[in-house]
C-alpha cells in the first residue's frame, strides 16, 4: 500500500505531552522516534483486505479520564465488568488516562507491580525499559510507529521469579469521549517459574467515529505460565487494530483467550514466538461478525526451540453481510527439531451475503518436526436444522443450537467460568437472541 501516513500530532506537541507527564528522557526519545519512523512506513498489508479505506487516522487527542475512588463511581458502561472486585487487583483505564488501580495488598508484598503503563514507566523506568516495544516493533509498520508514539495509560504487569498468583488480575479500557485518543498498550513480564491469570475488557460508549490502537506484549520467563484472556467489545463507530506478541523461553507457557466481540471492522494479529526449548502456546479465539463489518484475524506461532508445541483454534461466525479474513500461521525455524504445530479455522455464515475466508498456513524449515492444518467455512447445515425440527424444536432454537455446538469446542475449553459466561451472552447479544 502506497497511501501515505498522515501524522496526529507532531514532534513537538508529542514532546511537550512526554514532558508534560513527567515521562523519563528516554521515553520521550522513544517516542519521537517512533513518530519519525511513521512517516516513511506503510500501512500494514491484511490478506484480501484494504484497511487504507478504513478509519485509522483518527486517534483523537490526548484527554485523561476522571479519577474513580470507588468502584460505585464507575460509568454505568462497565458497572457488571467490575463487579464484587472491590478486593480484586483492578486497572480502569478511562479513555487516554489510568481512572483507578488497584493491586491487592498480599501481592504487593511479594514484589507483584501492577499499574498503569505510565506510572510504571517513571516509577520503574529500567525494567519497562528493557521490554517496552522489543516484541512488537515500531519499524513493523505504521499503525505499530504510531502506536509507539502515542500508547497512553495501559497496563503493567510484572510478577517475581517463583511467585504464582492464583487469582486473576483485570483491566477494564473504556473509550468513551469521542475527541480522546485511546492507545493503550499492555506489558506483562513473568519471571522465571512464575504463574499469572490476566484478564481485560475493552469497550466503547460513543457513538462518533474513533480508533483503537492496541499493543500488547508478554515475556514469559522460563518455566513461567501466563494465560492472558482478553475480550473486545468495541461499537460500530469504533475501529480496532491490535496486535499481540509473546516471546516465551525455555519450558514456558502461554495461553492466549481472545474473544472478538466488537461492532465495528477489526484487525487482530495474535503471535507466540517460542524461542527456549519445551516452550509451549496455546491459543483460542471466538468471533461473531454482524452487519457490514470487515474483519481480519491473524494467529500465529513460531518455533525457534526444540520440542516447542504450540495449538491454535479460531471458530468465527459471520451473520448479514460480514465479512471476514481468519488466518493461521505456524512457522517452524530451522533447527527447531521435534517441534509440534497443529492449528484449526473454522467459519459459519449465517445469511447469504456473509463471508468468509478460512486460510492455514505452514511454514517448515525442519525435517523432525511434526505439523498439520485442519480449514473449513460453510453455511449453517439444514439437514441438521430439518432434523432438529423433526423433533419439535423451533427453527429458531434449532439454528442457535447449532451456533453454540459449533462455537463449544472453543468456548467449553475456557478454563475460567467468569469468561465463559461473558462471552456466551456477547455470543446471544451479537446474534440478536
Amino acid at each position: 500500500m502506497t497511501t501515505q501516513t498522515i501524522l496526529p500530532v507532531d514532534a513537538q506537541l508529542l514532546s511537550e505531552l512526554s514532558q508534560s507527564s513527567g515521562e523519563p528522557e528516554w521515553l520521550k526519545i522513544s517516542r519521537l522516534k517512533a513518530l519519525e519512523l511513521a512517516v516513511g512506513l506503510a500501512l500494514p498489508k491484511l490478506e484480501k483486505t484494504r484497511i487504507d479505506r478504513w478509519n485509522v487516522n483518527n486517534y483523537g487527542s490526548y484527554k485523561a479520564g476522571q479519577a474513580i475512588t470507588a468502584l460505585s463511581e464507575a460509568p454505568v458502561s462497565i458497572a457488571a465488568l467490575i463487579k464484587d472486585q472491590e478486593e480484586g487487583s483492578l486497572i480502569i483505564q478511562r479513555n487516554s488516562s489510568a481512572a483507578y488501580v488497584r493491586l491487592a495488598p498480599e501481592l504487593a508484598a511479594q514484589g507483584v507491580i501492577f499499574t498503569d503503563l505510565q506510572t510504571a514507566a517513571k516509577e520503574h523506568s529500567d525494567l519497562v525499559q528493557r521490554y517496552l516495544h522489543t516484541a512488537v516493533l515500531p519499524d513493523e509498520h505504521s499503525i505499530a510507529a504510531l502506536h509507539a508514539a502515542l500508547w497512553n495509560g495501559g497496563v503493567f504487569l510484572y510478577v517475581p521469579k517463583n511467585v504464582v498468583i492464583e487469582t486473576p488480575l483485570q483491566a477494564v479500557l473504556l473509550t468513551d469521549d469521542a475527541g480522546a485518543a485511546f492507545v493503550p498498550h499492555i506489558l506483562i513480564v513473568a519471571e522465571a517459574n512464575s504463574s499469572v491469570t490476566y484478564v481485560d475488557n475493552y469497550v466503547s460508549d460513543k457513538t462518533e467515529a474513533g480508533l483503537h490502537n492496541g499493543a500488547v506484549e508478554v515475556f514469559v520467563g522460563s518455566g513461567a505460565k501466563v494465560r492472558y484472556a482478553t475480550v473486545h467489545q468495541l461499537g460500530e463507530d469504533t475501529t480496532d487494530v491490535t496486535y499481540r506478541r509473546a516471546v516465551v523461553d525455555k519450558d514456558g507457557t502461554i495461553e492466549w483467550i481472545v474473544g472478538e466481540m466488537n461492532y465495528g471492522d477489526t484487525a487482530s494479529d495474535t503471535k507466540s514466538v517460542l524461542k527456549g526449548n519445551g516452550a509451549s502456546s496455546d491459543a483460542k479465539v471466538i468471533a461473531v461478525g454482524s452487519g457490514s463489518q470487515k474483519l481480519s484475524y491473524t494467529t500465529q506461532a513460531q518455533h525457534f526451540g526444540k520440542s516447542t508445541p504450540s495449538d491454535m483454534i479460531t471458530r468465527a461466525v459471520m451473520r448479514d453481510s460480514a465479512t471476514s479474513i481468519i488466518n493461521g500461521i505456524t512457522k517452524i525455524e530451522k533447527g527447531a527439531t521435534r517441534a509440534d504445530g497443529q492449528q484449526t479455522e473454522k467459519v459459519l455464515m449465517l445469511s447469504p451475503k456473509a463471508r468468509g475466508d478460512a486460510n492455514p498456513i505452514l511454514l517448515i524449515d525442519e525435517d523432525d518436526v511434526t505439523a498439520g492444518h485442519a480449514a473449513s467455512v460453510g453455511q449453517v447445515n439444514y439437514e441438521q436444522v430439518y432434523y432438529l425440527m423433526s423433533r419439535g424444536i423451533s427453527r429458531h432454537d434449532a439454528e442457535t443450537l447449532i451456533i453454540y455446538g459449533f462455537l463449544a469446542p472453543v468456548v467449553s475449553q475456557i478454563p475460567l467460568e467468569g469468561l465463559r459466561n461473558q462471552l456466551q451472552s456477547l455470543v446471544e447479544r451479537k446474534l440478536g437472541q
